[in-house]
């Protein structure tokens, strides 16, 4: 397929001057086929029909009702027979120069989902910083996709953040690779930036139309943050976590250090001292070290018997949020022991998996994965107080300090009632087993039995 034989979808909704804008400028430079799916009204839509008739190789498929940006994308994908690469713009995007259709060809391989501006999003579809959790998203105001690639993954969905559905579902089969990053492409649709190859006039429709109509969208959103368990306190970094870690350390290896949050904070009272991070994700590491003295990019458990040689020296080693992702934890604390100095210690956050709205979820089968939290679906071991104490003494640790991260939820004054009636009808005692069920998580220090 040629750069020209390319076809194009946007979907329109009651703005013909951006959609004028849209095609005028292409035509400077593309004679590619356009399709047009149109959500407008009868009041917009024979401005429309006039707009779309100055155009050759450009089709309208005039909808009737506001068919909403992912769903026309949707229809696009599904009723127009469309074959090999197709390319997606935003009807509020004015072409500058010519190229970046090649550049979007040239990045996209054979088996790809797309190319184009990918940025990362949390699983409502709002934009965040990365990090775990964080799912890439590619922004549809101008990418270049396989159709068929795309016809096997969910459509596009009806909000603000219409890629949504597909993106989270290649998120969680761990095939967001099938996404090509493309730095113009992000580039061109952010506000106050210098443009590359076209200019994105940000929620052009939305401006022109008096917005999205996405109450139904917002409000389901709301419903569903409102009937999740409050997690802890967005910090960046786990307080508690830092607090534990020894003042006499002075060389610390962090396992798992994602984007260096902890790190940095570290750093920021403590600067002799050397941090060294260990990161498998490739990003975070490169963000990460900005803030370590060195920086190791591997999986731990992929590791042999070097790695803890060359790092038998420090004195403090650091796991946050990582000993529930591991295969076998175990292992890993017994070969750290065997090479740690007498005066080393671990440092280690782990959720309670015996935390009262696991209970409450098991209690009626709703133990579900998520993108975060206590059920993130990453997680490969559980603990509670009881079973975590037994990991580190089965690795040759002991536990000498630890936290329990209590927060004020809500919801956990009905279910802790029915929690200690469990544990009496166990013989067991209800004021322990209330009190093991409150921690959202357990921050600990151990040091060699």
């Amino acid at each position: 397929m040629s750069i020209h034989q390319i076809p194009i979808v946007t979907v329109s909704y009651n703005a013909p001057e951006l959609l004028q804008g849209l095609l005028g400028s292409l035509r400077r430079f593309y004679p590619n086929t356009v399709h047009v799916v149109d959500g407008s009204d009868e009041q917009h839509l024979p401005r429309i029909r006039e707009v779309v008739a100055q155009f050759e190789r450009v089709e309208l498929h005039a909808m009737g009702y506001n068919i909403h940006h992912g769903p026309g994308m949707a229809w696009a994908i599904d009723h127009l027979g469309l074959q090999g690469r197709v390319l997606f713009m935003d009807t509020d995007v004015a072409v500058l120069q010519a190229g970046f259709i090649e550049s979007l060809d040239e990045a996209l391989r054979p088996g790809d989902y797309g190319a184009g501006g990918v940025a990362h999003v949390n699983r409502e579809g709002f934009d965040i910083a990365y990090g775990y959790g964080a799912v890439p998203y590619l922004h549809p105001p101008c990418m270049l996709c396989n159709i068929e690639v795309m016809q096997q993954w969910p459509r596009p969905v009806k909000h603000g953040a219409p890629m949504v559905a597909p993106m989270l579902a290649l998120h969680d089969a761990g095939q967001s690779g099938l996404l090509r990053k493309v730095d113009w492409a992000m580039n061109d649709v952010l506000m106050g930036t210098r443009k590359v190859y076209i200019d994105h006039f940000g929620k052009g429709t939305s401006s022109a139309t008096g917005g999205y109509h996405l109450e139904e969208w917002m409000a389901e959103v709301q419903a569903r943050q409102a009937q999740k368990p409050q997690s802890a306190p967005a910090q960046g970094f786990n307080p508690d976590l830092l607090a534990l870690i020894p003042a006499q350390a002075k060389t610390l290896i962090e396992v798992g250090c994602s984007t260096g949050s902890l790190a940095h904070a570290f750093k920021t009272t403590r600067p002799a001292a050397h941090y060294l991070g260990l990161e498998l994700d490739p990003l975070a590491a490169e963000m990460a070290a900005r803030h370590c003295d060195g920086m190791v990019s591997l999986d731990i458990e992929g590791a042999d018997e070097s790695l803890y040689r060359d790092y038998a020296d420090r004195d403090c080693w650091i796991f946050g949020d990582v000993l529930e992702h591991l295969r076998d934890p175990w292992r890993v604390l017994s070969r750290i022991r065997k090479i740690a100095p007498a005066h080393a210690c671990i440092v280690a956050s782990v959720p309670n998996v015996q935390h009262w709205s696991i209970q409450a979820r098991l209690a009626v089968g709703e133990f579900r994965y998520e993108g975060t939290g206590l059920l993130d679906r990453t997680h490969l071991r559980w603990f509670t107080r009881v079973t975590l104490f037994e990991l580190f003494q089965a690795a040759g640790w002991r536990i000498e300090a630890g936290v329990p991260r209590i927060f004020n939820e809500p919801g956990r004054d009905k279910v802790l009632p029915a929690i200690r009636a469990m544990a009496m009808a166990q013989g067991r005692d209800p004021d322990g087993a209330e009190r093991d069920a409150l921690p959202l998580q357990y921050v600990v220090r151990a040091v060699p039995a």
